[in-house]
């Protein structure tokens, strides 16, 4: 009977020696590299194309790469097998051991073979043959490797040195680094040196034994996280915290130079890995003078050149041996004899902090500055303000609707204070950009809503009113005074006859029944009760600094400035650049999960303000407790698979709450704006990076004039309304945007 052979493809390298082509969002295993198709799709078929016998395939992929993942294996017959997503790149050991994992559980100690997913092979029938052959010794608990006999002394492979031959493979002697040139042609003249092709046949209850021998650590943590995973139908996903706790190692390193009794087959396929241009050049369609051209290019008196391009016209002239790439965002010149070195660029890049590596130009992806003005200025003035300009107002009973369906219809929901007073701060910034829109009108509208039903006996507002203008929730919140305060700043500025009244009032309701009597912050009630949050009093700051913008007195400014010495002595934390939300009423952290529960999106808005504040009183030191809380977010505060930031993650950088709401990712635009000014780094790639994010995940998968509020993990829609609240974020980011990109459009 023929033995079942569980397949495992590997997917989760990056290609750096590929660079520019190949980058850390779109590695060469996406690429059609020599036709027919990506270089993972390719694999897959081989694969599906065993002659005889059970072979369910698997794939162990990035989570990030999710989308490119389903892609390409639509239409393949997997035979029960599937994709398995790293949360985090853990190298091939864990990804082997994961592999086995698999096996074991679902198919009991049956043969594994686990290859790369972005290796030349085109001759299939070879392939599965030269498997076959190793089986034998698979069976007998043997790890099996493949080689390949070397034709030239490659310095960009690994080798396997053999001894003794039986039955048509090989004893192992030992596992040899890449060498240098002279090393490689010792290999080559000795004859019992092969080209290493990553390609390993094992029976899983002797990869299980291996790795208990040498390397329970990594299997004891892979195992855990295994165990704690969860699958749908797009595949199995692994939780961040376990799997990011396994040690990162190669399965060369972690067990087969350290095993015993290892046999090599003789590879009797055609192999390439693909590692380098000069390897694709060896492989490519050649013209008469053994140059591959791709792309638009002109090549003339060139010779044994690989010259691409992914992008613009490229032109050379009297080229010999050399790799000449080109894509729309970089450029790499070298000889071909030198292309395996592309790593070292990548590497200076990497330190530089240069996006090149990481990102590929797309419509989400632009390098160039102010790229994304005509998309946001169109979104802006002819779709989202004209709609809910009219849909969001409620001309029957006052003030807006609190949210509207995703066909653009209102629903009929109480009428939060906060959001009346948004949209109304929303329209004010909208007439200060030039929108010729009613903004008078509908400024006037919301506030004569919320003054008429909105006030309580004690001159505040109060928190919630019925459709029809009743009062609903009479409580005083520091939150929504904070919307009313920076609602009626602008109000003013853009020319409210009643703003500056309802402004003072507010104020005075504020210094009398909010504010602590210590004179630490403010109360989050009226009546004093509950947990103390760091959030009300960043929207308070935020409305200081709105009434000194719109009055220039510095009594905002000093009450501001109470505000940022409660940042620095209690909500930011040094140690981890994490700024803290839940506190008791000594401004400790609370208790629990609470205490450790950091937002992303908080830490945006806090950088912008900070900025802002360090302008306007000279506290220069503020800029740098803004980017570390900026860094912080979008090191540890990011989903992999969307770049978007995750509604919570701890103060470790684990998730707490995985969707995605489309207001965070609106505040980093502003505080990538706020810093590109601040004396750091350029940071103008970051803004249209942001951007991009925004449009591609939450505005333009939405009907026009909404946006998709929040989203799953894995990229899926979880929106069932388009909430009004929502509004002024999009509103004061995308203007900023526009506004720091002006230069562009002239």
């Amino acid at each position: 009977m023929t033995d079942r052979i569980v397949s495992f493809v590997m997917s989760g390298g990056i290609g750096s020696r590929l660079w520019p082509l190949s980058r850390e969002d779109n590695p060469k295993q996406f690429h059609d590299l020599s036709g027919d198709g990506s270089m993972l799709a390719k694999t897959l078929r081989r694969l599906t194309a065993r002659p005889e016998g059970d072979t369910p395939i698997f794939l162990i992929a990035s989570e990030r790469h999710a989308d490119r993942v389903r892609a390409d294996l639509a239409g393949l017959d997997l035979a029960g097998g599937g994709p398995l997503f790293e949360p985090t790149g853990r190298n091939t050991a864990a990804a082997v051991a994961l592999a086995t994992l698999r096996t074991l559980s679902e198919f009991g100690d049956s043969l594994v073979l686990v290859v790369p997913s972005d290796h030349e092979i085109n001759t299939p029938r070879q392939f599965w043959q030269s498997v076959e052959a190793g089986a034998e010794a698979a069976r007998a608990d043997r790890l099996v490797v493949f080689g390949v006999k070397p034709t030239q002394p490659e310095t960009g492979y690994g080798y396997i040195e053999v001894a003794a031959e039986s039955g048509g493979t090989f004893d192992v002697s030992r596992f040899v680094e890449k060498p240098d040139l002279a090393t490689a042609q010792n290999y080559l003249q000795a004859g019992n040196f092969y080209w290493n092709t990553g390609i390993f046949l094992f029976r899983a209850g002797a990869m299980r034994d291996a790795f208990a021998a040498f390397q329970p650590d990594i299997w004891q943590a892979t195992e855990a996280a295994y165990r704690a995973a969860t699958s749908d139908l797009s595949g199995l996903y692994m939780p961040l915290e376990l799997y990011g706790a396994i040690p990162s190692n190669s399965i060369d390193y972690a067990i087969m130079e350290r095993a015993k009794d290892i046999a090599m087959v003789p590879a009797g396929f055609r192999w390439n890995d693909l590692g380098s241009w000069q390897s694709l050049l060896d492989v490519g369609p050649a013209d008469d003078q053994g140059n591959v051209v791709i792309g638009d290019v002109v090549a003339i008196d060139c010779e044994n050149s690989y010259i691409r391009s992914d992008g613009r016209l490229l032109s050379a002239i009297g080229m010999k041996d050399v790799a000449i790439v080109s894509t729309s965002d970089a450029t790499f010149v070298a000889p071909v004899s030198h292309s395996q070195h592309v790593k070292k660029i990548v590497e200076q890049l990497e330190r530089s902090g240069r996006l090149e590596t990481r990102f590929t130009p797309a419509h989400d992806r632009v390098i160039e500055s102010g790229a994304w003005r005509r998309r946001v200025h169109h979104w802006l003035f002819q779709e989202t303000l004209p709609l809910w300009s009219t849909s969001g107002v409620d001309e029957r009973h006052g003030g807006f609707h609190e949210a509207l369906g995703l066909d653009a219809s209102p629903l009929m929901k109480p009428k939060r204070m906060r959001t009346m007073a948004r949209q109304v701060y929303a329209f004010a910034v909208a007439k200060a950009r030039g929108w010729d829109g009613p903004a008078d009108r509908l400024i006037s509208h919301g506030i004569d809503f919320v003054a008429k039903n909105g006030r309580t006996d004690k001159g505040g507002w109060v928190r919630t009113l019925n459709v029809d203008g009743s009062v609903a929730d009479a409580t005083e919140d520091a939150y929504d005074h904070s919307c009313v305060l920076l609602a009626l700043a602008h109000a003013h500025m853009s020319g409210n006859p009643d703003a500056l009244r309802l402004g003072q009032e507010t104020l005075a309701f504020l210094d009398t029944y909010l504010e602590d009597s210590r004179l630490t912050g403010f109360l989050e009630t009226s009546d004093g009760e509950g947990e103390r949050r760091s959030n009300p009093h960043m929207h308070l700051l935020e409305a200081f600094l709105a009434w000194y913008q719109a009055t220039g007195e510095r009594t905002h400014l000093r009450r501001a400035a109470r505000i940022i010495e409660l940042f620095r002595s209690h909500f930011f934390d040094a140690e981890s650049w994490t700024l803290g939300e839940y506190f008791d009423a000594e401004w400790k952290p609370s208790a629990g999960e609470k205490g450790a529960w950091t937002e992303p999106g908080h830490h945006f808005e806090w950088a912008s303000l900070l900025v802002d504040f360090a302008g306007r009183s000279g506290q220069a030191d503020l800029s740098g407790f803004a980017r570390k809380l900026y860094a912080s977010a979008i090191a540890n505060g990011l989903n992999r698979a969307t770049g978007l930031a995750y509604g919570a993650v701890s103060r470790q950088g684990l998730p707490l709450d995985r969707v995605s709401r489309s207001w965070p990712q609106a505040e980093a635009v502003k505080a990538a704006i706020a810093l590109d000014g601040s004396g750091g780094p350029d940071l103008k790639p970051e803004i249209e990076e942001r951007v991009g994010r925004l449009f591609r995940w939450h505005i333009d998968p939405a009907p026009l004039g909404l946006w998709i509020d929040r989203i799953d993990e894995r990229g899926r829609s979880l929106a069932t309304d388009v909430p009004a609240s929502i509004f002024y974020h999009l509103v004061c980011a995308l203007t900023q945007y526009l506004d720091s990109t002006a230069q562009k459009a002239t």
